[in-house]
Protein backbone atom coordinates (compact mmCIF):
# COMPACT_ATOMS: atom_id res chain seq x y z
CA UNK A 1 0.00 0.00 0.00
CA UNK A 2 1.39 3.25 -1.22
CA UNK A 3 2.24 5.83 1.47
CA UNK A 4 -0.01 8.20 0.38
CA UNK A 5 -3.03 5.59 0.91
CA UNK A 6 -1.74 6.05 4.46
CA UNK A 7 -1.91 10.20 4.14
CA UNK A 8 -5.46 9.91 2.79
CA UNK A 9 -6.82 8.41 6.05
CA UNK A 10 -4.53 10.23 8.44
CA UNK A 11 -3.52 13.35 7.15
CA UNK A 12 -5.97 16.45 6.51
CA UNK A 13 -7.80 14.39 3.69
CA UNK A 14 -9.56 12.52 6.21
CA UNK A 15 -11.59 15.88 7.44
CA UNK A 16 -13.56 15.53 3.61
CA UNK A 17 -13.98 12.10 3.76
CA UNK A 18 -15.15 11.73 7.72
CA UNK A 19 -17.55 14.77 7.43
CA UNK A 20 -18.61 13.52 4.04
CA UNK A 21 -19.89 9.95 5.77
CA UNK A 22 -21.34 11.45 8.85
CA UNK A 23 -23.42 14.37 7.02
CA UNK A 24 -24.78 11.13 4.76
CA UNK A 25 -25.66 10.17 8.23
CA UNK A 26 -27.55 13.36 9.26
CA UNK A 27 -24.73 14.60 11.18
CA UNK A 28 -22.29 17.15 11.01
CA UNK A 29 -18.31 16.68 11.93
CA UNK A 30 -16.84 19.17 14.61
CA UNK A 31 -13.88 17.49 14.93
CA UNK A 32 -11.90 14.25 14.37
CA UNK A 33 -8.75 12.77 15.70
CA UNK A 34 -7.04 9.09 15.16
CA UNK A 35 -7.07 6.68 17.89
CA UNK A 36 -5.67 3.86 15.62
CA UNK A 37 -3.71 2.93 12.66
CA UNK A 38 -3.53 -0.46 10.85
CA UNK A 39 -1.08 -0.01 7.85
CA UNK A 40 -0.57 -3.26 6.13
CA UNK A 41 2.18 -2.20 3.40
CA UNK A 42 1.17 -3.17 -0.06
CA UNK A 43 -2.53 -4.76 1.11
CA UNK A 44 -4.62 -2.44 3.43
CA UNK A 45 -4.79 0.11 5.77
CA UNK A 46 -7.76 0.47 8.49
CA UNK A 47 -7.81 3.56 10.93
CA UNK A 48 -10.29 4.12 13.87
CA UNK A 49 -10.98 7.49 14.48
CA UNK A 50 -12.70 9.39 17.78
CA UNK A 51 -15.04 12.10 15.98
CA UNK A 52 -17.34 14.62 17.80
CA UNK A 53 -20.03 14.80 15.76
CA UNK A 54 -23.38 17.43 15.97
CA UNK A 55 -26.73 15.21 14.96
CA UNK A 56 -29.38 17.55 13.42
CA UNK A 57 -32.48 15.31 13.62
CA UNK A 58 -34.62 13.63 15.84
CA UNK A 59 -33.74 13.33 19.56
CA UNK A 60 -30.45 13.84 18.74
CA UNK A 61 -30.93 17.03 17.26
CA UNK A 62 -28.55 19.57 18.13
CA UNK A 63 -26.51 17.69 20.20
CA UNK A 64 -22.80 16.90 20.14
CA UNK A 65 -21.56 13.53 20.75
CA UNK A 66 -18.19 11.69 20.87
CA UNK A 67 -18.46 8.50 17.82
CA UNK A 68 -15.89 5.90 17.03
CA UNK A 69 -15.78 5.74 13.23
CA UNK A 70 -14.09 3.88 10.94
CA UNK A 71 -12.36 3.85 7.74
CA UNK A 72 -10.28 1.46 5.58
CA UNK A 73 -8.09 0.60 2.42
CA UNK A 74 -7.59 -2.39 0.01
CA UNK A 75 -10.66 -4.19 1.75
CA UNK A 76 -13.00 -4.42 -1.00
CA UNK A 77 -15.21 -6.82 1.04
CA UNK A 78 -15.62 -3.98 3.64
CA UNK A 79 -17.47 -1.79 0.41
CA UNK A 80 -20.12 -4.34 0.24
CA UNK A 81 -22.03 -4.48 3.75
CA UNK A 82 -24.94 -2.84 4.44
CA UNK A 83 -24.59 0.26 5.96
CA UNK A 84 -20.83 1.54 5.14
CA UNK A 85 -20.57 3.88 2.59
CA UNK A 86 -17.86 3.77 0.00
CA UNK A 87 -16.38 6.90 -1.18
CA UNK A 88 -14.77 6.77 -4.60
CA UNK A 89 -12.94 9.23 -6.25
CA UNK A 90 -11.65 7.59 -9.13
CA UNK A 91 -8.35 5.96 -7.37
CA UNK A 92 -9.16 5.13 -4.33
CA UNK A 93 -12.21 3.46 -2.57
CA UNK A 94 -12.68 4.22 0.61
CA UNK A 95 -15.18 2.52 3.28
CA UNK A 96 -16.11 4.19 6.15
CA UNK A 97 -18.56 3.09 9.09
CA UNK A 98 -19.80 4.12 12.37
CA UNK A 99 -19.51 1.91 15.61
CA UNK A 100 -20.73 -0.65 16.11
CA UNK A 101 -21.57 -1.03 12.18
CA UNK A 102 -17.98 -2.93 11.32
CA UNK A 103 -18.02 -4.19 8.35
CA UNK A 104 -15.47 -7.21 9.00
CA UNK A 105 -17.59 -7.98 12.89
CA UNK A 106 -20.69 -8.43 12.11
CA UNK A 107 -22.07 -9.53 15.37
CA UNK A 108 -20.50 -6.70 17.15
CA UNK A 109 -23.86 -4.71 16.55
CA UNK A 110 -25.82 -7.26 18.54
CA UNK A 111 -22.65 -7.63 21.36
CA UNK A 112 -23.41 -3.38 21.51
CA UNK A 113 -26.75 -3.32 22.20
CA UNK A 114 -27.93 -4.13 26.03
CA UNK A 115 -31.54 -5.66 24.84
CA UNK A 116 -29.85 -7.86 21.69
CA UNK A 117 -27.11 -9.41 23.83
CA UNK A 118 -30.12 -9.78 26.82
CA UNK A 119 -31.84 -11.93 24.59
CA UNK A 120 -28.62 -13.77 23.69
CA UNK A 121 -27.61 -14.82 26.89
CA UNK A 122 -30.78 -16.19 27.49
CA UNK A 123 -30.84 -17.95 24.39
CA UNK A 124 -27.22 -19.60 25.14
CA UNK A 125 -28.84 -20.34 28.58
CA UNK A 126 -26.96 -17.70 30.83
CA UNK A 127 -30.22 -16.29 32.25
CA UNK A 128 -28.33 -14.90 35.52
CA UNK A 129 -26.73 -12.03 33.13
CA UNK A 130 -30.09 -11.85 31.13
CA UNK A 131 -32.16 -10.98 34.13
CA UNK A 132 -32.64 -7.08 34.47
CA UNK A 133 -30.92 -4.75 32.76
CA UNK A 134 -27.58 -5.30 31.07
CA UNK A 135 -24.74 -2.60 31.12
CA UNK A 136 -21.98 -2.76 28.52
CA UNK A 137 -18.62 -1.50 28.28
CA UNK A 138 -17.00 -1.57 25.56
CA UNK A 139 -12.97 -3.48 26.92
CA UNK A 140 -10.96 -3.13 23.42
CA UNK A 141 -11.88 -2.70 19.92
CA UNK A 142 -9.68 -3.33 16.78
CA UNK A 143 -11.05 -2.02 13.61
CA UNK A 144 -11.85 -5.10 11.36
CA UNK A 145 -9.95 -7.56 13.93
CA UNK A 146 -11.71 -7.62 17.47
CA UNK A 147 -14.03 -6.07 19.97
CA UNK A 148 -14.22 -7.15 23.52
CA UNK A 149 -17.37 -5.73 25.31
CA UNK A 150 -18.09 -6.81 29.31
CA UNK A 151 -22.09 -6.99 29.67
CA UNK A 152 -23.34 -6.82 33.72
CA UNK A 153 -25.98 -6.95 35.74
CA UNK A 154 -25.92 -5.90 39.20
CA UNK A 155 -25.31 -9.98 40.09
CA UNK A 156 -23.43 -11.41 37.19
CA UNK A 157 -21.04 -10.69 34.15
CA UNK A 158 -19.64 -11.70 30.88
CA UNK A 159 -17.48 -11.13 28.24
CA UNK A 160 -18.19 -11.10 24.38
CA UNK A 161 -15.56 -11.12 22.34
CA UNK A 162 -16.50 -10.56 18.51
CA UNK A 163 -13.87 -12.22 16.01
CA UNK A 164 -14.39 -12.31 12.07
CA UNK A 165 -17.15 -15.24 11.65
CA UNK A 166 -14.44 -17.53 10.34
CA UNK A 167 -12.79 -17.49 13.51
CA UNK A 168 -15.03 -17.95 15.88
CA UNK A 169 -15.34 -21.96 16.02
CA UNK A 170 -11.42 -21.72 16.28
CA UNK A 171 -11.30 -19.40 19.14
CA UNK A 172 -14.59 -21.44 21.17
CA UNK A 173 -12.37 -24.74 20.38
CA UNK A 174 -9.28 -23.10 21.70
CA UNK A 175 -10.83 -22.10 24.50
CA UNK A 176 -12.63 -25.28 25.51
CA UNK A 177 -9.40 -27.16 25.21
CA UNK A 178 -7.64 -25.16 27.53
CA UNK A 179 -10.28 -25.04 30.00
CA UNK A 180 -11.44 -29.18 29.94
CA UNK A 181 -7.01 -29.61 30.25
CA UNK A 182 -7.44 -27.46 33.46
CA UNK A 183 -5.97 -24.18 32.71
CA UNK A 184 -7.58 -21.10 34.60
CA UNK A 185 -8.53 -19.94 31.18
CA UNK A 186 -12.46 -18.32 30.45
CA UNK A 187 -14.66 -21.08 30.17
CA UNK A 188 -16.54 -20.91 26.67
CA UNK A 189 -20.59 -20.54 27.04
CA UNK A 190 -21.80 -20.28 24.08
CA UNK A 191 -21.40 -18.74 20.67
CA UNK A 192 -22.90 -17.14 17.08
CA UNK A 193 -22.41 -17.98 13.83
CA UNK A 194 -21.54 -14.66 12.96
CA UNK A 195 -18.75 -14.29 15.29
CA UNK A 196 -19.68 -13.60 18.88
CA UNK A 197 -18.12 -15.57 21.88
CA UNK A 198 -19.33 -15.66 24.96
CA UNK A 199 -16.73 -16.73 28.21
CA UNK A 200 -17.26 -16.44 31.67
CA UNK A 201 -15.24 -14.06 33.52
CA UNK A 202 -11.75 -15.31 35.92
CA UNK A 203 -11.04 -14.68 39.47
CA UNK A 204 -8.13 -12.04 40.11
CA UNK A 205 -6.77 -9.27 39.00
CA UNK A 206 -4.43 -8.10 36.23
CA UNK A 207 -1.18 -8.87 36.65
CA UNK A 208 -0.78 -5.30 34.78
CA UNK A 209 -1.69 -3.70 37.96
CA UNK A 210 1.08 -5.27 40.22
CA UNK A 211 3.90 -4.50 37.53
CA UNK A 212 2.55 -1.20 37.17
CA UNK A 213 2.42 -0.47 41.13
CA UNK A 214 5.23 -2.79 42.43
CA UNK A 215 3.09 -5.49 43.68
CA UNK A 216 3.81 -8.90 43.87
CA UNK A 217 4.54 -10.85 40.77
CA UNK A 218 4.68 -14.46 40.01
CA UNK A 219 8.63 -15.68 39.37
CA UNK A 220 10.30 -16.90 36.14
CA UNK A 221 9.55 -20.19 38.15
CA UNK A 222 6.21 -19.94 38.08
CA UNK A 223 5.41 -18.91 34.97
CA UNK A 224 7.15 -21.75 33.07
CA UNK A 225 4.99 -24.00 35.72
CA UNK A 226 1.64 -22.51 34.01
CA UNK A 227 3.16 -23.01 30.88
CA UNK A 228 4.07 -26.66 31.27
CA UNK A 229 0.63 -27.09 31.68
CA UNK A 230 -0.47 -26.46 28.43
CA UNK A 231 -1.28 -29.93 26.89
CA UNK A 232 0.50 -31.80 24.47
CA UNK A 233 -2.91 -31.62 22.14
CA UNK A 234 -1.78 -27.62 21.39
CA UNK A 235 1.02 -28.30 19.51
CA UNK A 236 -1.63 -29.98 17.00
CA UNK A 237 -3.72 -27.14 16.62
CA UNK A 238 -2.96 -24.88 13.06
CA UNK A 239 0.15 -23.11 13.16
CA UNK A 240 0.50 -19.48 13.75
CA UNK A 241 3.40 -17.12 12.83
CA UNK A 242 5.01 -15.78 16.03
CA UNK A 243 5.52 -12.21 16.69
CA UNK A 244 9.66 -12.97 15.77
CA UNK A 245 9.13 -14.62 12.58
CA UNK A 246 6.91 -12.13 11.37
CA UNK A 247 9.78 -9.96 12.02
CA UNK A 248 9.94 -8.55 8.67
CA UNK A 249 6.14 -7.24 8.36
CA UNK A 250 6.92 -5.21 11.34
CA UNK A 251 9.77 -3.95 9.92
CA UNK A 252 8.03 -2.63 6.78
CA UNK A 253 4.95 -1.11 8.78
CA UNK A 254 7.86 0.86 10.63
CA UNK A 255 9.29 2.11 7.79
CA UNK A 256 6.84 3.11 5.49
CA UNK A 257 5.60 5.21 8.06
CA UNK A 258 8.92 6.67 9.50
CA UNK A 259 11.26 6.20 6.30
CA UNK A 260 13.96 7.63 8.48
CA UNK A 261 14.01 3.90 10.70
CA UNK A 262 13.18 1.96 7.54
CA UNK A 263 16.81 0.77 7.25
CA UNK A 264 17.21 0.09 11.13
CA UNK A 265 14.32 -1.76 11.57
CA UNK A 266 15.22 -3.79 8.30
CA UNK A 267 18.98 -4.56 9.71
CA UNK A 268 16.99 -5.52 13.05
CA UNK A 269 14.69 -7.94 11.20
CA UNK A 270 16.93 -9.49 9.36
CA UNK A 271 19.20 -9.76 12.17
CA UNK A 272 16.38 -11.81 14.17
CA UNK A 273 15.42 -13.85 11.22
CA UNK A 274 19.09 -15.19 10.66
CA UNK A 275 19.32 -16.16 14.85
CA UNK A 276 15.55 -18.19 14.71
CA UNK A 277 16.20 -19.49 11.41
CA UNK A 278 15.49 -23.26 11.50
CA UNK A 279 14.16 -23.47 15.02
CA UNK A 280 10.73 -26.10 14.68
CA UNK A 281 7.91 -24.36 15.88
CA UNK A 282 6.32 -27.92 17.61
CA UNK A 283 5.78 -26.96 21.16
CA UNK A 284 2.66 -25.92 22.65
CA UNK A 285 2.04 -22.32 23.55
CA UNK A 286 0.10 -19.61 24.38
CA UNK A 287 1.42 -17.44 21.63
CA UNK A 288 0.89 -14.18 23.07
CA UNK A 289 1.94 -14.14 26.55
CA UNK A 290 2.18 -11.32 28.46
CA UNK A 291 1.26 -9.09 31.64
CA UNK A 292 -2.28 -7.99 30.72
CA UNK A 293 -2.91 -11.35 29.67
CA UNK A 294 -2.13 -12.78 33.66
CA UNK A 295 -5.18 -12.70 36.54
CA UNK A 296 -3.14 -12.92 39.85
CA UNK A 297 -4.54 -13.24 43.51
CA UNK A 298 -1.74 -12.48 46.06
CA UNK A 299 1.42 -12.84 43.44
CA UNK A 300 -0.36 -16.10 42.48
CA UNK A 301 -1.43 -16.74 39.21
CA UNK A 302 -5.02 -17.15 38.58
CA UNK A 303 -6.35 -16.89 35.00
CA UNK A 304 -4.96 -17.57 31.63
CA UNK A 305 -6.43 -14.66 29.17
CA UNK A 306 -6.65 -14.42 25.41
CA UNK A 307 -5.72 -18.01 24.21
CA UNK A 308 -6.90 -16.63 20.63
CA UNK A 309 -3.22 -17.66 19.33
CA UNK A 310 -2.51 -20.86 21.16
CA UNK A 311 -0.96 -23.67 19.16
CA UNK A 312 2.33 -25.05 18.03
CA UNK A 313 5.09 -22.75 18.36
CA UNK A 314 8.45 -21.82 20.87
CA UNK A 315 8.48 -22.11 24.67
CA UNK A 316 11.15 -19.16 24.30
CA UNK A 317 8.58 -16.98 22.18
CA UNK A 318 6.29 -17.44 24.79
CA UNK A 319 8.68 -16.36 27.88
CA UNK A 320 9.92 -12.89 24.72
CA UNK A 321 7.02 -11.97 24.64
CA UNK A 322 6.40 -11.46 28.97
CA UNK A 323 9.82 -9.89 28.89
CA UNK A 324 9.63 -7.56 25.78
CA UNK A 325 6.37 -6.31 27.06
CA UNK A 326 7.51 -5.22 30.83
CA UNK A 327 10.79 -4.02 28.72
CA UNK A 328 8.45 -1.77 26.85
CA UNK A 329 6.38 -0.57 29.83
CA UNK A 330 9.75 0.47 31.19
CA UNK A 331 9.97 3.07 28.38
CA UNK A 332 6.70 4.55 28.71
CA UNK A 333 6.38 7.98 30.69
CA UNK A 334 5.11 7.87 34.06
CA UNK A 335 6.30 4.39 34.50
CA UNK A 336 8.85 3.49 37.03
CA UNK A 337 11.20 2.51 34.29
CA UNK A 338 14.59 1.93 36.71
CA UNK A 339 12.07 -1.16 38.67
CA UNK A 340 10.56 -2.05 35.25
CA UNK A 341 14.00 -2.94 33.35
CA UNK A 342 15.23 -4.21 36.45
CA UNK A 343 11.77 -6.66 36.47
CA UNK A 344 12.60 -7.50 32.91
CA UNK A 345 15.95 -8.39 33.07
CA UNK A 346 15.21 -10.43 36.32
CA UNK A 347 13.17 -12.78 33.90
CA UNK A 348 15.14 -13.14 31.43
CA UNK A 349 17.57 -13.94 33.78
CA UNK A 350 15.33 -16.69 34.96
CA UNK A 351 14.04 -17.86 31.65
CA UNK A 352 17.54 -18.27 30.61
CA UNK A 353 17.82 -21.38 32.58
CA UNK A 354 15.11 -22.98 30.66
CA UNK A 355 15.19 -22.21 27.07
CA UNK A 356 18.56 -21.28 24.81
CA UNK A 357 19.89 -17.96 25.80
CA UNK A 358 20.79 -16.96 22.27
CA UNK A 359 17.26 -17.92 21.21
CA UNK A 360 15.95 -16.30 24.08
CA UNK A 361 17.49 -12.50 23.77
CA UNK A 362 16.46 -12.93 19.66
CA UNK A 363 12.99 -13.49 20.50
CA UNK A 364 12.96 -10.66 23.01
CA UNK A 365 13.99 -8.63 20.08
CA UNK A 366 11.57 -10.00 17.85
CA UNK A 367 8.21 -9.10 19.81
CA UNK A 368 9.85 -5.92 20.83
CA UNK A 369 10.02 -4.84 17.05
CA UNK A 370 6.67 -6.06 16.91
CA UNK A 371 5.79 -3.18 19.62
CA UNK A 372 7.73 -0.48 17.95
CA UNK A 373 4.71 -0.46 15.77
CA UNK A 374 2.69 0.52 18.74
CA UNK A 375 3.42 4.63 19.07
CA UNK A 376 2.13 5.03 15.74
CA UNK A 377 -0.93 2.47 15.64
CA UNK A 378 -2.06 4.79 18.63
CA UNK A 379 -0.98 7.96 17.21
CA UNK A 380 1.16 9.17 20.19
CA UNK A 381 1.76 12.32 20.18
CA UNK A 382 5.47 11.86 20.06
CA UNK A 383 5.04 8.53 18.07
CA UNK A 384 8.31 8.97 15.86
CA UNK A 385 10.42 9.58 19.16
CA UNK A 386 8.96 6.67 21.24
CA UNK A 387 9.37 4.29 17.91
CA UNK A 388 13.05 4.81 17.96
CA UNK A 389 13.38 4.41 21.61
CA UNK A 390 12.13 0.94 21.04
CA UNK A 391 14.09 -0.16 18.05
CA UNK A 392 16.90 1.33 20.68
CA UNK A 393 15.93 -0.97 22.94
CA UNK A 394 15.45 -3.83 20.29
CA UNK A 395 19.62 -3.48 19.33
CA UNK A 396 20.33 -3.18 23.01
CA UNK A 397 18.77 -7.06 23.82
CA UNK A 398 19.78 -8.43 20.28
CA UNK A 399 23.50 -7.25 21.63
CA UNK A 400 23.06 -9.44 24.60
CA UNK A 401 21.06 -8.89 27.90
CA UNK A 402 21.74 -5.29 29.35
CA UNK A 403 22.62 -4.09 32.70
Amino acid sequence: MAQSDLDLLTGEEATELLATAVSTAGGELVDWSVRQVDHRPGRSTTVAYRARVRWGEGVEAGRVRTETLGASLGRPGDQQVPGVLTLDDGEHAVAVWRFPGDPALPALATAYDAEAVATLLGDLGVPEVARGPVTLRVRAYRPTRRAVIEASTPGARVFLKVVRPEKVDDLHARHALLAGAGLPVPKPLGRSADGLLVIAPLSGESMRHAVRDGGAVPSAAEVVTMLDRLPDSVAELPLRTSWSENAGHYASVIGAAMPAEADRARHLAETIATRIAGQRPDEPTHGDLYEAQVMLADGRITGLLDVDSAGPGRRADDLACLVAHIETLSLLRGWDNERLHALALEYAAGFAGQVEPVELSARIGGVLLSLATGPHRVQEADWPLQTSRRLDAVERWLGGVPG
